[in-house]
């Protein structure tokens, strides 16, 4: 049986993210890749157009009447899992390096409170350092090229505040081997790294995904207080 092959949006991100690594700006592929969409939900690979149901689960069973405080979405994409925050009374704040995605999360929810902000994960403003509860990172890291990746996760955990936790939803790889991307998976040794930055892991779980070949973790760290 032959492997399946990449589909034309598949090649074309992967066209789209060698060519900016090729400029040294690796993650400048981003807005192209929202403003070519013009609109169509169907160009963005990873957009689900719904709460990740990871973050929906973790909503259900673990938030019932605990006060709520500040959340921040990382590489917000359009929208809907910082919706569901603010739907849950966090304060939420949103941001993604792509201007074209923010416009689009604003025009799908005009009457949002998620404040939607540009913003670019490697130069954070200095007033979010550890300033949220709850923090949400979705496939953001494994983006990014491995060079990349100690900066990320560092940018990632400082975020959270004391006593804050950290959701982190990831593609997984068994080892240390350079993977063909994007994706990147992250592995146990990259993950670790949010250790390192502070953070406690205190849950991971194996999620369910329609590719059997991908194996995908939720995780929760939190900071200590």
């Amino acid at each position: 049986m032959s492997e399946q092959q990449p589909s034309p949006l598949q090649q074309r991100v992967s066209q789209m993210a060698s060519e900016a690594i090729q400029k040294a700006d690796p993650y400048a592929w981003f807005e192209p890749l929202y403003a070519e969409a013009q609109g169509d939900t169907a160009q963005i690979p990873w957009a689900r157009l719904a709460t990740h149901p990871y973050l929906q689960d973790w909503l259900g069973q673990r938030i019932v009447s605990a006060p709520k405080g500040a959340a921040i979405v990382v590489g917000c994409g359009l929208g809907d899992d910082a919706e569901a925050l603010a739907e849950q009374g966090f304060q939420v704040t949103a941001f993604d390096i792509s201007p074209t995605a923010i416009a689009w999360c604003r025009q799908r929810f005009p009457n949002s409170p998620v404040d939607y902000q540009v913003a670019d994960l490697f130069h954070l403003s200095p007033a979010w350092q550890g300033g949220f509860e709850l923090v949400f990172e979705c496939r953001n890291v494994q983006a990014l090229p491995l060079n990349l990746r100690t900066e990320a996760i560092t940018a990632v955990a400082s975020l959270v505040a004391p006593q804050g936790s950290l959701l982190v939803v990831t593609h997984l790889r068994p080892d240390d081997t350079v993977p063909d991307g994007p994706p990147w998976p992250l592995s146990n040794r990259e993950l670790a790294q949010f250790e390192q930055s502070g953070l406690q892991e205190v849950d991971r779980k194996f999620l369910t995904v329609s590719v059997p070949a991908v194996q995908v973790l939720g995780l929760e760290y939190r900071r200590p207080g």
